[in-house]
């Protein structure tokens, strides 16, 4: 195993078992490398130390805990990522992301949390790109589904809140994920669009049309036809590169031709129900 992939294999271990007791023997055997050298190694890839990234992981899990998951106390939150305490948690949520935990619950300030993750984000997806060439494709024929689907527009940074807004209705109307398929509808491509005219549509499969409603839920159809689809395990912070893969090198060796309808992403699993290197999603490209 080459030296990037050792850091690979060791960032997925870490977001795999963040209730781990994650020292440094541990963290330096896996990556086999000297303990005596492991953190500036870590340090001088992604610029932080490992127990900052640790740290970081740990925050943002309890961040996508406190805002999606409504069901768990604040003081499970804090045990759960390693404090003894809800005010020594609220003290280290406070000072890290800039909200105490029961604000960032009520009204998550999410451009603010984006900014602070987005130097590592940035310089894992440059240090430590994955080779999707190794993921197999597939022609599928798919089904039409109807769904019910929340429009979001505007920089993907605030996409939390509508989240928030669809996760409400979606409870409200008993549709969890272990009954209804989970869909995003995605029209444009973050990198090249303005943030304000950014548009995608978070979707959950339906039997019967949608009721008008407060939260502004409407009736869709995602079309039958055939697709290639790709399966994406991990973090969204890395699915554009499995995305350009398919738009790359997969179409330029395919004698297929795009049919006039959105890339579409099936969410099999969730962040942070799972652990993050864990997330899987289908990314589905309409064929002709």
């Amino acid at each position: 195993m080459n030296y990037p992939q050792r850091f690979h294999q060791l960032l997925n271990y870490i977001d795999s078992n963040l209730d781990e007791d994650l020292t440094i023997d541990k963290l330096s055997d896996l990556a086999c490398l000297s303990k005596y050298h492991f953190h500036r190694q870590f340090a001088s890839i992604f610029g932080i130390t490992a127990f900052s990234y640790i740290r970081q992981a740990r925050m943002k899990r309890a961040s996508y805990q406190l805002a999606f998951k409504k069901e768990m106390r604040i003081i499970d939150i804090a045990v759960a990522n390693g404090y003894e305490s809800s005010e020594a948690f609220s003290r280290a949520f406070s000072q890290s992301i800039g909200q105490n935990p029961s604000h960032f619950r009520e009204q998550p300030q999410w451009q603010p949390w984006y900014q602070k993750y987005e130097q590592s984000k940035t310089l894992r997806i440059q240090r430590m790109k994955s080779n999707k060439r190794s993921h197999r494709v597939e022609i599928v024929d798919f089904n039409e589904v109807k769904v019910a689907a929340l429009v979001h527009l505007g920089p993907l940074e605030l996409l939390g809140n509508t989240i928030n807004l669809f996760i409400d209705w979606r409870r409200k109307n008993n549709l969890s994920p272990k009954v209804s398929r989970t869909f995003n509808i995605v029209y444009d491509d973050p990198a090249v669009t303005e943030p304000e005219k950014y548009r995608c549509d978070i979707c959950v499969s339906v039997k019967s049309d949608v009721t008008k409603n407060e939260h502004g839920v409407v009736t869709k159809n995602i079309a039958a036809g055939r697709c290639a689809v790709i399966r994406h395990v991990g973090s969204d912070d890395t699915i554009s590169e499995t995305i350009a893969y398919l738009y790359s090198d997969w179409l330029a060796q395919s004698e297929v031709e795009l049919r006039d309808a959105p890339l579409f992403f099936e969410r099999v699993s969730f962040f942070p129900d799972v652990p993050e290197a864990e997330v899987v999603t289908d990314i589905y490209l309409p064929l002709k």
